[in-house]
């Protein structure tokens, strides 16, 4: 089977808006999901902040949307996870469990994941409550007691900014001293709303039974002792882990493992693209991960009209045949 002109992996908003404007570029694209089809948005209810929808969208109905989008235009979606990639063979390789596939580019767009508490509890009122994001959903919390779990920069940020809708923030910490900047302290310390649970670990978080947050379980870690504490909602600050164990060794990444990326969405493989939170660590919204997926879309667009014709130069013919 000839190479494809370019193969996405993954299919969140970066994914499929690379994959609708590779398929636009009549570059018939492959589009392999992944093992969380539709990326973290699946996990979400109602998007207010995406733009052209005033009443919000759901999540899922969002990406459903996008999806069909890119299918329209003729990118080829799959449902699968890659188990191995060859990124400096020439085509690159990529392998699922039931097929091998070759490209002259790739987009990268495999995302990063929230670290949870590993609660079972928080799995089940992910967006009934419990929350990754406070810039997504702290409009949600006008007025309500909310808890941040965890100590560092991101903690104190997304605490701080909380305030701006929460009639209270509680910070649940592990430690007896925050590891965020001393600047970050100092802000949620003079924050009247912010107060602070030292030594204390997340137990339980209720109630599942009702589909919402009506409080949290917290377990002293020197005493042992739990306590029950009032709040309807919970944001979980304890970091993202970005979906790059595919390309270690095989590409540049940071010291967090995130695609380091130049020149728009470049990264240091010659025709290997990366977009959306696999190397975003510091916006990670569904706005911005759809403007680098165009942004991947643009580069691998222009980097096959460049390849020499040995290399598998995409002319419009070979577009024509994908």
């Amino acid at each position: 089977m000839s190479p494809r002109n370019v193969i996405i992996i993954g299919s969140g908003p970066a994914g499929l808006t690379a994959a609708l404007y590779t398929a636009r570029g009549n570059l018939k694209p492959l589009v392999i999901e992944g093992l969380e089809a539709g990326g973290q948005l699946m996990l979400t209810t109602l998007v207010e902040n995406w733009p052209g929808h005033r009443d919000g969208i759901m999540g899922p109905e969002l990406m459903a949307e996008m999806r069909a989008q890119a299918e329209r235009f003729g990118a080829d979606i799959i449902r699968g996870h890659v188990t191995s990639v060859d990124l400096l063979a020439r085509p690159h390789v990529v392998k699922t469990a039931d097929a091998e596939y070759s490209a002259r580019s790739i987009i990268i767009a495999t995302g990063a994941s929230a670290r949870l508490l590993g609660l079972a509890s928080e799995r089940a009122l992910i967006g009934h409550g419990v929350s990754t994001c406070a810039t997504c959903d702290g409009y949600f919390f006008r007025g309500k007691s909310i808890a941040v779990v965890g100590g560092g920069d991101s903690a104190m940020e997304e605490a701080i900014f909380l305030t701006r809708f929460a009639s209270h923030v509680t910070v649940v910490h592990r430690r007896d001293t925050l590891r965020a900047s001393k600047i970050m302290q100092d802000k949620a310390f003079a924050n009247p709303k912010i107060s602070f649970e030292w030594n204390a670990e997340v137990d339980e978080i209720r109630d599942t039974g009702k589909g919402e947050v009506t409080s949290m379980v917290l377990r002293d870690l020197l005493s042992g002792e739990r306590k029950e504490i009032a709040v309807e909602g919970v944001f979980v600050a304890i970091g993202h882990t970005p979906n790059t164990k595919l390309f270690v060794g095989q590409i540049e990444t940071d010291a967090s493992g995130y695609i380091v990326t130049q020149s728009g969405s470049r990264t240091s493989v010659p025709g290997v693209f990366a977009c959306g939170d696999v190397q975003d660590h510091v916006y990670r919204q569904a706005i911005t991960a759809a403007g680098s997926g165009c942004m991947a879309a643009i580069d691998a667009e222009k980097y096959l009209d460049g390849l020499p014709q040995h290399m598998g130069q995409a002319t419009l013919e070979d577009r024509a045949v994908g």
